[in-house]
């Protein structure tokens, strides 16, 4: 007896883990977010490169871990010729490389000023609102050392969430340098590259100030801390084990005291200096606040914050972050706060890697996924679905190539239109599709209409607003609201009068 044949095992249909599907009206707030930052960027003068999704995984900076396959927090693979590729990690990186191979040449105009936007990809534990791909857009001038480079990343940055219809008030432009944070880590008896593991503890904990508090960072400046806030619960973070003399010390440095920024800065640099530090970090500073101020950006838009750190180890002066202000509540009313949307620093020794001099180098990075979020929880992005095209129904499938030229007419005519491609055997389910694909309307032509040379124009925006003032099937039946007929001649004129009726227009 012959064995029976298994049945073929269907295969489930699952998105991986940390990735999302983006739907038409998602795709939509998108694009429009993206051309208001690409204009801002534009008027201050800066240029679009772009460079591939892949690059050398050496390229990607210093921050990456150096194992013998260099996957933890990027995405990486073995070329043919065993050298290792990874996805981009961000996209300032792939800046470096693409300034360093074009540097001194004809080919690049310094300083170089040039945005980027597109997808990057981290190999991270995923969670709420936390994903392995998302959008960047950066902004970028390489080539210049002054701190007014620095100040006009801080400009843009200020403006740019003024464009995206964030209000003053309503954002900040956070500023500090990293240099001051080398001179307090000194202070803190942090010095050379044996210190360099506690150093980097110390400057993560700190940057966690805004999500912990001070008495989370206190912990990680000393022993550690549970993720739960008690010994047992959750995971454990190691902590700088730094004696109390300097856990103080940073304490008084990341929070506030009354004193405006001129003040603090002063304070800062005679702690820097007792210590025999590097203080130019308080002087670059001082000229960044002093230079977005005589440009009319007061401190409510661009001021000096002590816990600014950012992540990523290339950072080597003043450092930048846009925080939103705002409190609002997620779809199930629980409070959000969004805090950082974007950020950046000075990074003059990401180019300087593949030219053996020094390249001065500052840049910003808008997180457009994470900065879209907030903005759909806050109602500035208009999210809902866009106009569907024009449906032409077929009401004779004998005559699709008239349904067609019709199609083709409205189409020439620069109106999205398609037709009904399904079964049409019955016209109330090519309505329905219409309906569907939220179109403004619906043409139909049927046999007498054809003997006569005209069409029906089913404006179905309005037919929706008369469906809910008409209290039976029969009335409906009977006057049949916003359905008119006209000429074939005149179709692409009566379309685009309905059209303009209803403001429809497509991005």
């Amino acid at each position: 007896m012959a064995e029976k044949l298994k049945k073929p095992q269907k295969l489930k249909a699952r998105l991986p883990r940390g990735l999302e599907d983006r739907d038409p009206a998602a795709i939509r707030a998108t694009r429009e977010m993206v051309e208001k930052i690409r204009a801002v960027y534009e008027l201050y003068g800066f240029e679009p490169v772009e460079t591939p999704a892949m690059e050398y995984t050496d390229a990607l900076g210093k921050f990456l871990p150096d194992q013998d396959r260099p996957n933890e927090g990027v995405f990486s693979f073995q070329d043919d010729d065993e050298q290792w590729i990874s996805l981009r990690y961000d996209l300032t990186a792939p800046l470096a490389r693409y300034v360093g191979e074009r540097y001194g040449t004809d080919g690049l105009v310094l300083p170089y000023r040039s945005y980027r936007v597109g997808y990057v990809f981290r190999n991270e534990k995923p969670g709420p609102g936390r994903f392995r791909q998302f959008m960047q857009f950066d902004a970028d001038t390489v080539g210049s050392a002054t701190p007014a480079a620095d100040a006009e990343i801080c400009m843009m940055a200020a403006d740019t969430m003024e464009a995206l219809g964030v209000q003053r008030g309503q954002y900040l432009v956070k500023i500090n340098n990293r240099k001051i944070l080398d001179g307090v880590l000194e202070a803190c008896g942090l010095k050379g590259e044996e210190s360099a593991g506690r150093r980097l503890t110390v400057l993560r904990a700190i940057d966690k100030l805004d999500r912990l508090g001070i008495d989370g960072v206190k912990l990680l400046l000393g022993d550690g801390r549970w993720d739960g806030g008690e010994e047992g619960k959750g995971d454990f973070t190691p902590g700088a084990k730094l004696p109390p003399k300097a856990i103080q010390i940073v304490l008084d440095y990341i929070t506030s005291t009354g004193e405006d920024a001129a003040e603090k800065l002063d304070r800062v640099r005679k702690s820097i200096e007792q210590v025999g530090g590097d203080t130019s970090g308080t002087s670059e500073l001082t000229q960044v606040l002093y230079i977005c101020d005589q440009a009319g950006y007061s401190k409510e838009q661009i001021a000096y914050d002590p816990s600014v750190v950012r992540g990523l180890e290339y950072y080597t002066g003043p450092v930048y972050e846009v925080e939103l202000l705002l409190d609002t509540k997620d779809e199930k009313g629980r409070p959000v706060r969004f805090g950082s949307v974007g950020g950046g620093g000075r990074y003059d020794g990401l180019v300087s890697r593949f030219r053996g001099e020094p390249v001065p180098a500052t840049g910003f990075s808008i997180g457009v996924s994470r900065l879209q979020a907030a903005l759909t929880l806050l109602g500035k992005l208009d999210t809902r679905p866009e106009f569907g095209p024009v449906v032409v129904t077929v009401f004779d499938r004998d005559r699709v190539a008239d349904y067609q030229r019709m199609v083709a007419s409205l189409r020439t005519a620069g109106i999205r239109a398609e037709l009904y491609l399904g079964n049409p055997k019955n016209m109330g389910n090519q309505l329905k599709y219409a309906d569907r694909r939220n179109a403004p309307c619906v043409i139909i032509q049927g046999s007498d209409e054809k003997a006569r040379g005209e069409v029906q124009i089913k404006d179905l925006i309005e037919g929706a607003k008369a469906a809910a003032a008409i209290a039976s099937n029969q009335e409906w039946r009977e006057s049949r609201p916003a359905q008119f007929s006209c000429s074939e001649a005149d179709l692409v004129a009566k379309v685009r009068e309905v059209l303009a009726r209803h403001d429809v227009t497509w991005g």
